[in-house]
């Protein structure tokens, strides 16, 4: 049964939400109530990413990116340690694929070590002790404090903490749908009040931003990632995590093999556009809001070089054989029949400035009275969300 009101109202069950409401029942906030409109928490992004726990190396030293991934990086591996989560702490590398990108690599370098990340060049010897198929021309970065996780069950044990406490109620199934004044949602079971509310509505932030009059220039455009998975028993394996050196212009990081925690070896993901919010597969979540997304698509494709690149290249990863030719540029050894479909997909709901027609390459906080507003909650965001949580704590609710 909803209740009438809540002392603090999050919108959204993710990783974001559910970090930031343990974070204010550990300070001694309580009445926290939690909207979901899925069954469970982690439906989406949170329980779909790869588990990788970034280190810090491609944001912009000045960034918000920058400033949560190192430290959020040092708090979840923490936990996963504290409650006997399983973890995998091998690294990764980044290699690169042709001479012309050594200056890239030098640049991901310089950024990493002004964030503080534990980074070091390492040459092709060097490299083969650590990952004994990844190739690379002249050297590659190492990255020591890259870590992987499940991320289902990190959800699941945060969702345990915060509903054991008795200060946080999480209400499944109940969608936020607008707001009644200024102070009551609107919701699929009916209104609460609240005192203090937050915005953590990850693929939705920026429709639940405007229904309080937040945001109105930014715009989701949603991309798809999809991965294939290196079958069992080949000669040869990851032993980490593999990644090529990303065009940074981008918010991508490109296909990449990463190491799970249960021993699977995952190839991806891509970064195609998609027709709709939850378009996990070719035609499945394409809703009424698919045709509006597609004339944004477009609006994008003519007036941003960057975005039309991606809409030209990245969409032929659906075929097989473009996905492998991508792939394959990492390593000394793979076969086309190495690899094998998966139904792993996630969206990654990327934010537009639609007026400049630029895609958003930081996280978003917009505090707007008793409101708080978490925006373009992208990579690394899974990350981060611990240290996001205590910094949002600190500024706006101590």
């Amino acid at each position: 049964m909803i209740p009438d009101k809540a002392d603090i109202l999050i919108i959204g069950a993710g990783i974001v939400g559910i970090t930031l409401a343990r974070a204010l029942a550990e300070k001694g906030f309580g009445n926290i109530v939690i909207l979901e409109k899925e069954s469970a928490p982690g439906k989406h992004a949170s329980g779909r990413n790869s588990g990788v726990l970034h280190a810090g190396i491609y944001y912009s030293p000045d960034s918000l990116k920058a400033k949560f991934c190192l430290n959020g990086n040092r708090l979840m591996r923490a936990y996963c340690k504290e409650k006997g989560l399983k973890i995998l702490e091998t690294g990764k590398v980044i290699v690169t694929r042709t001479p012309d990108e050594i200056p890239y690599l030098e640049e991901l370098y310089d950024r990493a070590v002004a964030n503080g990340a534990k980074v070091e060049f390492i040459d092709e010897k060097q490299l083969a002790e650590i990952e004994p198929n990844a190739k690379t021309v002249e050297k590659a970065i190492f990255s020591h404090y890259t870590a992987m996780v499940d991320p289902k069950q990190v959800m699941k044990t945060l969702r345990d903490d915060v509903e054991s406490g008795g200060k946080v109620k999480i209400l499944g199934e109940c969608a936020f749908i607008g707001l009644k004044g200024s102070k009551t949602a609107i919701t699929s079971k009916g209104d609460i009040a609240f005192d203090r509310v937050v915005n953590a509505a990850g693929a939705h932030c920026d429709k639940v931003a405007h229904c309080f009059g937040a945001g109105r220039k930014f715009r989701m455009i949603p991309f798809k990632g999809i991965y294939w998975k290196l079958k069992k028993n080949l000669p040869y394996t990851v032993n980490g995590n593999i990644y090529p050196v990303p065009d940074i212009r981008n918010p991508f990081l490109g296909v990449h093999f990463t190491r799970s925690v249960h021993g699977d070896v995952w190839l991806g993901p891509t970064a195609i556009p998609a027709f709709g919010r939850e378009n996990y597969g070719i035609l499945s979540g394409i809703d009424s809001e698919g045709f509006s997304i597609l004339l944004s698509d477009a609006a994008l494709f003519f007036q941003n070089s960057k975005f039309r690149e991606v809409a030209f290249t990245e969409p032929r990863k659906y075929l097989k054989s473009c996905f492998f030719h991508d792939a394959a540029k990492l390593v000394k050894q793979l076969e086309i029949t190495d690899i094998e479909p998966s139904d792993k997909a996630g969206i990654r709901p990327q934010l537009v400035d639609w007026r400049s027609k630029e895609l958003v390459m930081d996280f978003m906080l917009l505090a707007d009275g008793e409101a708080v507003h978490i925006l373009n909650p992208i990579s690394p965001a899974f990350t981060g969300s611990m240290y996001l949580a205590e910094t949002l704590v600190k500024a706006h609710f101590l």
